[in-house]
């Protein structure tokens, strides 16, 4: 007598009881409620009273435009225009997107935060300064909802071109890579 019924049956009630194990898994837990600050500069550091609600990791670009420098007649210099960067998480899947101006944060369930500037510190050369914003309520209800503050850590790059900007390129537009880490906060 075969047990090919016998092991069949056994495989598909395998089956059944991984795909009821993992439909009944606890969601992945949310990251760490504190983000170590030690190493930031105090004018960046999130006050107190806030927990870190998610952590991204923003590729892209900035683009930079020739213009007159203000207050200066005949002085120009690269300004920057604004950016475009992908939002991922820790694990590479995007799950947003930071655009501007002015500057938004928009998550992929379309709920997004503007923000005003608190701070900047330098963070290395050829690198974007260190930053702490705090946000503006959130438009759309989603994973912006509740954003208190943004911190922009781990920078890599987005400096203003090195190339000339003059009298004769003036409105001339450059891009730059970049990469930093976007670390949203809320209210505890």
């Amino acid at each position: 007598m075969s047990n090919k019924p016998f092991a069949l049956g056994l495989a598909a009630v395998s089956a059944t009881l991984v795909l009821a194990a993992c439909g009944s898994m606890a969601p992945m837990k949310p990251m760490a409620s504190t983000f170590m600050q030690d190493s930031l500069p105090e004018a960046v550091r999130v006050p107190a009273g806030n927990k870190v609600a998610m952590q991204t990791v923003g590729v892209g670009e900035i683009t930079y435009e020739c213009r007159d420098k203000a207050n200066m007649p005949g002085m120009t210099e690269w300004v920057f225009v604004g950016p475009n960067a992908v939002l991922n998480d820790r694990s590479g899947k995007q799950v947003g997107k930071y655009y501007g101006p002015p500057a938004t944060w928009e998550a992929m369930d379309g709920s997004k935060v503007t923000a005003t500037q608190l701070a900047v510190a330098p963070a290395g050369a050829g690198n974007l300064p260190y930053q702490l914003v705090k946000a503006n309520p959130a438009m759309g209800s989603g994973a912006m909802t509740g954003v208190s503050y943004i911190q922009r850590v781990a920078l890599q790059g987005g400096v203003a071109p090195a190339s000339v900007c003059g009298a004769g390129n003036k409105g001339a537009r450059e891009i730059v890579k970049y990469q930093a880490d976007y670390i949203f906060w809320t209210a505890s």
